[in-house]
């Protein structure tokens, strides 16, 4: 079985295996890593994090279990331009730093081996955790409890345009997760240059969920980086197919007119 396909059947589970498709993710772009390796390994910083959980209810051991990976050496991210490995969940492991994100994805991995009520959150720009019913969100990084007005200046820090809205502080469901964590190796392994690799997680992205046209937008660019005009023309088609946008739209007709005048000319 491919990588590829061991990462999707994870989320086929009763509860889907979250931790364990990330780790299939990295394996498509470490052929070396062995997922079941890992897993057994995070055993031992399972128990290294409840022996440190203080004596309360389940329902008030959220943000107590985030300090305790901090305390264990667990941080965000400290570069200023961020790499694969801060979301590539078995480097997060062994540097113990990563993007939001991957800290959020061991946090909640831990929070369901010892039943402790949390979930994710896609947050504009920075993924947080939530507790269910609580009035406050958890940033992964931090342990910081995040009330709306700090939901708000944070929106604001991300550039992210227009009011803080209710869907922003919605829990996400783990296809919508494991899609965030695509997306942004996708954006990591581009910036880094690795157009192969940002391709492999174009298309898991395509595959995880509902297309959308910036998902395809985003195909196409690489496709155009690796010299392959045809993907890059399907990729144009579909996202002018998608959008509900009619600048976008326009936007995209004429690029693939210049697209078709440019490979008739070749």
């Amino acid at each position: 079985m491919s990588p590829r396909q061991a990462c999707l059947n994870c989320l086929n589970h009763d509860t889907p295996a979250l931790l364990e498709a990330a780790l299939w993710m990295s394996a498509e772009h470490d052929p070396l890593l062995q997922p079941g390796e890992v897993l057994q390994r995070f055993n031992d910083l399972q128990q290294q994090v409840s022996a440190g959980l203080p004596c309360l209810p389940a329902s008030e051991l959220a943000q107590p279990l985030v300090r305790r990976l901090l305390a264990l050496g667990f941080h965000a991210e400290l570069e200023l331009l961020p790499h694969p490995a801060s979301a590539l969940l078995h480097r997060v492991l062994q540097r113990r730093q990563g993007q939001p994100l991957a800290l959020a994805l061991i946090a909640l991995e831990l929070a369901k081996r010892l039943d402790i009520p949390l979930s994710g959150v896609n947050f504009p720009g920075h993924f947080l955790l939530r507790v269910p019913g609580a009035d406050h969100l958890l940033d992964p990084g931090s342990g910081r409890r995040l009330y709306p007005r700090d939901c708000r200046e944070l929106l604001l820090r991300n550039g992210q345009p227009g009011e803080l809205r209710a869907e922003h502080l919605q829990p996400c469901d783990a296809t919508t997760l494991l899609q965030c964590l695509a997306r942004t190796l996708r954006q990591l392994h581009r910036h880094a240059e690795d157009y192969l690799a940002a391709l492999k997680d174009a298309e898991r992205v395509l595959q995880l969920g509902p297309p959308q046209a910036a998902d395809h937008l985003a195909r196409g660019e690489i496709y155009d980086y690796l010299d392959c005009p045809q993907g890059a023309r399907f990729d144009l088609q579909q996202a002018l197919l998608l959008s509900n946008d009619a600048l976008q739209s326009l936007q995209l007709s004429q690029r693939l007119r210049q697209l078709q005048q440019t490979h008739a000319l070749h």
